[in-house]
């Protein structure tokens, strides 16, 4: 027996999980997950002693063999255009107006994470990218 699919409900959170761990094992620490404003959500804040990063994940449940077919998933990434990297900017802009008690960073960043997995919440791939806008 297979263990149940993944909702849509929890999809970004299983994305944001696999994300976080991802950081985690190259020696980020988490600051911030969810920070919500009147404006958006930044999904995470990581900080690794020299950068703080703002993060975007997108995830995508994708089915076995879909990337081949005509119609098949789009890659995660390719949904954070123009827009959403403004608001990012924005809402990274506030967070660092409004948050006293931050890390000491020589750098700041904003990476992009797309994630897929299967219809079973197992990880089929993750695609970081440092520095995506």
């Amino acid at each position: 027996m297979y263990p149940r699919r993944v909702d849509r409900r929890s999809l970004g959170t299983l994305g944001e999980e696999l994300a976080l761990a991802h950081l985690h094992a190259r020696g980020f620490q988490t600051v911030a997950r969810n920070h919500r404003t009147r404006h958006g959500e930044i999904d995470l804040i990581v900080f690794n002693g020299v950068a703080l990063v703002f993060v975007e994940v997108k995830t995508r449940c994708v089915a076995r063999f879909a990337g081949t077919r005509p119609g098949g998933i789009a890659e995660p990434l390719e949904s954070i255009g123009p827009h959403k990297r403004a608001r990012l900017r924005r809402l990274a802009s506030a967070w660092l107006a409004e948050t006293d008690d931050r890390p000491n960073a020589r750098e700041l960043r904003f990476d992009a994470i797309g994630v897929r997995v299967d219809r079973r919440g197992e990880l089929v791939a993750l695609e970081h990218l440092p520095g995506a806008f």
